[in-house]
């Protein structure tokens, strides 16, 4: 999902996967004489996520929980998100009170759950925030973040360089975002009009969905009926993007180029296969989930990473977004979701 919330019952139509069984290539093996790979002190890591059956957040939760069975001396304890900020709040009071060695959370909202990591780092565990920043600094230990702004500006990059290749001064550019009452959805717009800018372009037309199929097909259909003509259109997310997709083949508009958003398997094989719009996307992948129970792990074990110097898990990690074309897929494919 590109870190797309998603409500309880909300099933994606068309997914792009259906994540039963981890990525293997999205899952930390402590190969290679890393010292931290050796079993230290005994730590208990509690783990909520919103649910999701399909896509993004399905790959998030299947993730963390590999990543933990990777190691000998973590206990994993998952509790159920709910279906709102509320319900994961009642949960995760419920964890706190069961007192894990660190807690790792990928909020519904940041703004919304800053309470709750607050309550936790107050009760001395603390908190890995993955996906959603929270607004205080004091309500996690450590936040490991995909880059939204960043996904926009790769992404205006590969349309800017397409344009001036083409010879395409003024092109007419269409953007099907996520959810707009998301902060990380208005990062990667802002990225995304600011980048184009800098060349002289601009958003013709832009459309807010909501992370899933059936919206990326509504929102991409009555894009195509306000705008005769494109040259290039943004998706934010793969998983919507099936939708968008199923509209591009209904209205049979094939005049422009598309780039995608956080990477799946099925975009990365449409990017190859280069017989659709498809032609790049931009990552925000959920291996950063392995990535937050590892952390987790050195911080309740009072260890730091081995390649840094310091002593201690950083405080914030952001993960670069990458562009991923026909050119290079093949060695992105074992990363999609």
């Amino acid at each position: 999902f590109g870190g797309a919330a998603i409500g309880a019952g909300v099933l994606l139509a068309g997914c792009t996967s259906n994540e039963e069984s981890s990525n293997e290539a999205q899952i930390n093996t402590n190969s290679g004489g890393n010292a931290n790979a050796e079993p230290g002190q005994a730590v208990t890591i509690g783990f909520s996520a919103p649910a999701a059956d399909h896509g993004w957040l399905a790959a998030i939760t299947t993730n963390a929980q590999a990543q933990a069975k990777a190691y000998s001396d973590v206990t994993f304890n998952m509790v159920e998100a709910g279906a709102d900020a509320a319900a994961q709040r009642a949960a995760l009071s419920t964890l706190i009170s069961q007192k894990p060695t660190v807690i790792v959370m990928l909020p519904h909202d940041g703004k919304e759950l800053n309470a709750a990591g607050l309550e936790a780092m107050q009760a001395g565990i603390p908190v890995v925030n993955l996906d959603r920043a929270f607004p205080d600094d004091k309500a996690y230990r450590t936040q490991i973040l995909g880059d939204n702004y960043g996904m926009g500006v790769s992404a205006a990059n590969f349309i800017i360089a397409q344009m001036k290749a083409k010879g395409v001064s003024s092109p007419i550019i269409g953007e099907i975002a996520g959810m707009d009452e998301l902060e990380l959805t208005q990062e990667r717009s802002r990225g995304f009009s600011e980048t184009l800018a800098q060349a002289g372009f601009r958003v013709a037309n832009r459309r807010a969905a909501r992370f899933t199929a059936d919206s990326g097909q509504q929102e991409a259909t009555g894009l195509f009926q306000a705008v005769p003509k494109l040259d290039a259109v943004w998706n934010h997310d793969d998983d919507q993007g099936i939708g968008v997709m199923a509209a591009i083949n209904q209205a049979s508009r094939t005049e422009f180029i598309m780039v995608g958003g956080a990477g799946s398997k099925k975009a990365m094989e449409d990017i190859q296969a280069d017989n659709t719009p498809l032609k790049a996307t931009v990552t925000y992948s959920p291996s950063m989930a392995s990535s937050a129970v590892s952390l987790a792990r050195l911080i309740g074990q009072n260890r730091g990473m081995s390649d840094l110097v310091e002593l201690q898990v950083p405080k914030s990690i952001v993960l670069a977004s990458e562009t991923i074309t026909k050119e290079n897929a093949s060695n992105y494919l074992k990363l999609g979701f």
